[in-house]
């Protein structure tokens, strides 16, 4: 069985204003009076106050209802174990949200774990059941991993699918981009790109089990067989979004089918596929189509080596995935900004 780790992303504690008053070196007093809008306090010590409160994300009414209920609510965000450079990002920006967290009574811990595996991932999973008011959890769709959401549903805890989606398990809410959209993208862009030369496109994923990389292949082949059916499309590779596999996939295929001009790399794993591509010497000459900006991918853009990536934003999934756990708590309505993840197309030209 695969490891599995945990690591707590914040600590409890709730800001208080005693905090705020010793952090910006005023009296309680004075704090209560900025707060308030009362005079008697100097500008500059207005400001002070006011950069500490906006520093550390407080804010006293949402601190005095979380202090009411008596304990704080923690969340675990289930993550895939390895060296995935987007996922990386997402668990980065989760440790960035201490403050806002903290000023909530909430706790993020992450649980990684091998979401490729059906039985590690739902043994990880079952293992959460009366730890936690809400799971995030990077999900292969898969019954057993379906059943062991259920289970948490059942149990009263909040579960929101990240990234992939299981839909027909009775998760709560999903927060990621519209993935079919981003494959037809792909296999819009690709058909375009190679124009009109004959030959074949190879396909690389983590894997179909995994309903985001599903989703992106289903969209990809639609565009293909309609708009490009002239194109041959070789069968599709799992990778298991690790680059070392991808590489060895990608160089076995090229050596196999020297006509390939178009490829498009589902998942993650892109270092590992540009690495085939460059000691093969076709990095120049095939169309390469990846997601998600990374150091990596933007490297590989400026490069020329990877031609296009679309991209979705790690900070927005992060942050949707805790607000939307958090409105399901507290059992209010999701805001339409919780959901509307967009997606980006990125080029050597336009990078951000």
């Amino acid at each position: 069985m695969a490891q599995e780790t945990s690591e707590s992303l914040t600590v409890s504690a709730a800001l208080t204003l005693k905090d705020i008053a010793r952090e910006a070196g005023v009296s309680l007093a004075t704090v209560d009076r900025v707060l308030h809008n009362r005079p008697g306090v100097r500008p500059d010590t207005v400001r002070r106050v006011q950069e500490t409160i906006a520093r550390n994300a407080f804010q006293p009414h949402v601190a005095a209802a979380e202090l009411a209920r008596g304990r704080a609510r923690r969340f675990a965000f289930v993550m895939p174990t390895g060296a995935n450079p987007f996922m990386q990002q997402i668990e980065a920006y989760l440790g960035e949200m201490s403050a806002w967290l903290s000023a909530r009574r909430l706790s993020v811990e992450l649980i990684n774990t091998d979401v490729f595996d059906p039985s590690v991932l739902a043994t990880s999973l079952e293992a959460l059941s009366g730890d936690y008011d809400g799971v995030a959890v990077v999900a292969l769709d898969h019954p057993g991993v379906r059943a062991a959401i259920n289970d948490l549903v059942d149990a009263g805890t909040k579960v929101v699918t990240l990234v992939s989606d299981v839909p027909s398990s009775r998760r709560h809410h999903y927060v990621g981009i519209d993935n079919i959209a981003a494959g037809r993208t792909a296999g819009a862009l690709v058909g375009r790109l190679v124009g009109h030369k004959p030959g074949k496109i190879a396909i690389i994923a983590g894997s179909q089990g995994l309903r985001d990389h599903a989703e992106r292949i289903f969209g990809f082949n639609q565009v293909m067989a309609s708009e490009f059916s002239d194109l041959e499309i070789l069968p599709l590779l799992e990778g298991r979004d690790d680059d070392d596999r991808s590489e060895q996939l990608i160089s076995r295929l090229l050596g196999k089918h020297p006509d390939i001009i178009g490829l498009y790399n589902v998942g993650a794993g892109t270092q590992g596929v540009a690495k085939a591509l460059t000691e093969a010497g076709r990095e120049k000459q095939i169309m390469f189509i990846a997601h998600d900006l990374t150091a990596m991918t933007r490297r590989l853009l400026l490069q020329g080596t990877l031609d296009v990536a679309i991209s979705q934003n790690p900070g927005h999934e992060a942050r949707a995935a805790v607000r939307v756990l958090l409105s399901l708590a507290r059992n209010e309505p999701i805001l339409s900004e919780q959901e509307n993840i967009r997606i980006d197309i990125l080029m050597r030209d336009n990078l951000p």
